[in-house]
């Protein structure tokens, strides 16, 4: 596709005010942006499809002269970003599918490969460590077994599933609710930075966007579209992610989802869900089975924490989770006394096998 043709659409694609089923109608009856820009005022008047709202904003946007369109377009060029519409043959197949797709994408890195595998991990961010250290090892082992992994590079669940799909050297997409120019959250930049270098950044929002939470809710539906399957893994009853399974579901796709306590507001919408007919997320290898995908990792699994543990430390080890337990609960599971349990538990805690995530309360570390 030629500059030309690229700048016009970058300037269609730049009306925020013009919906996506408004801009994929007008370029599909005028056969280019170029010439939507071009509508002739009488023809313009005629057009049912738009609001008055939406004349004069044509109107307006029809005044940018051809020069400062170029100058927009190359500094989009300069920064990097890729832009693409859903006319071009590079836009997403899963996406075109949808009911609602977005008239443009803009991006960093790379899109997802077409014939692999995708699913989306979502879920809380004020998350727990369970909920953490699962999505983590999810995001990996789904990342090593050549499936892409989807999510929003928020805070808690989608930013630990990413970071899982790198450390498993996979591939994974971050679908922003703000320009890809922007980092969001800021506490994320190392992540930003890294899955540019091996997946890819996508968002519907042009450059400059800023992270306005109206944003958010929308670009679920572009995270659940990219996905053949969705994972939530910790949500509460009304939530971002429940939205997300929802929409994946009125897109025919199948959600799963993490069980956990029943007194956790964190997991209330994933047991919602679960009791709703979800499928139940047992482990990574289980999910591999559903998915018809072949473990690479089965029989590679290191056991190595077992052989270096003594007896006290083993069986602590053992009684540890995900999940945080407590003193009193881990001296009654082991029978040891206070002193030696809390010796036990500051050995396992220098070897990296065991983490204290709130005071006297801890979980397993998850190793390989």
């Amino acid at each position: 596709m030629d500059e030309k043709t690229r700048i016009y659409e970058y300037w269609l694609a730049g009306i925020s005010s013009l919906s996506d089923r408004k801009k994929i109608w007008l370029q599909t009856e005028y056969k280019s942006a170029e010439a939507v820009y071009y509508i002739e005022e009488t023809e313009l008047c005629r057009l049912d499809i738009l609001t008055e709202k939406d004349r004069k904003v044509l109107r307006d946007r029809r005044r940018e002269t051809r020069k400062n369109m170029k100058e927009t377009w190359e500094k989009l060029v300069q920064e990097g970003i890729w832009f693409l519409t859903c006319f071009d043959e590079r836009y997403p197949k899963r996406l075109k599918k949808i009911e609602d797709p977005p008239y443009a994408l803009y991006g960093k890195g790379r899109l997802p490969d077409e014939e692999n595998l995708s699913a989306a991990i979502v879920g809380a961010r004020g998350c727990t460590v369970y909920g953490e250290r699962l999505a983590l090892e999810y995001g990996k082992i789904l990342a090593q077994n050549g499936v892409a992994v989807i999510s929003g590079l928020a805070r808690g669940i989608d930013g630990a599933g990413q970071r899982g799909a790198l450390n498993g050297g996979g591939y994974t997409c971050g679908v922003l609710g703000c320009g890809v120019d922007i980092c969001y959250p800021r506490e994320h930049i190392g992540l930003y930075m890294d899955i540019q270098k091996a997946g890819g950044l996508v968002s519907e929002f042009p450059p400059g966007r800023k992270p306005f939470s109206s944003n958010f809710p929308r670009r679920n539906r572009i995270i659940s579209g990219l996905a053949d399957v969705v994972l939530v893994m910790e949500a509460r009853k009304k939530s971002g992610s429940l939205i997300t399974a929802d929409l994946a579901l009125e897109q025919g796709k199948d959600v799963y989802a993490l069980p956990g306590p029943v007194n956790s507001p964190l997991s209330e919408g994933c047991n919602l869900l679960i009791r709703q007919g979800a499928g139940i997320l047992l482990s990574p290898e289980d999910l591999l089975k559903e998915l018809g995908i072949q473990n690479k990792r089965l029989g590679k699994k290191s056991d190595k924490n077992e052989i270096m543990l003594e007896s006290p430390e083993n069986i602590v080890y053992s009684c540890l989770g995900l999940y945080p337990e407590g003193m009193d609960q881990l001296a009654a599971e082991t029978g040891l006394a206070i002193p030696e349990l809390l010796r036990t538990l500051v050995s396992l805690q220098m070897k990296g096998l065991v983490t204290e995530v709130s005071r006297n309360y801890y979980v397993k570390t998850c190793c390989d």
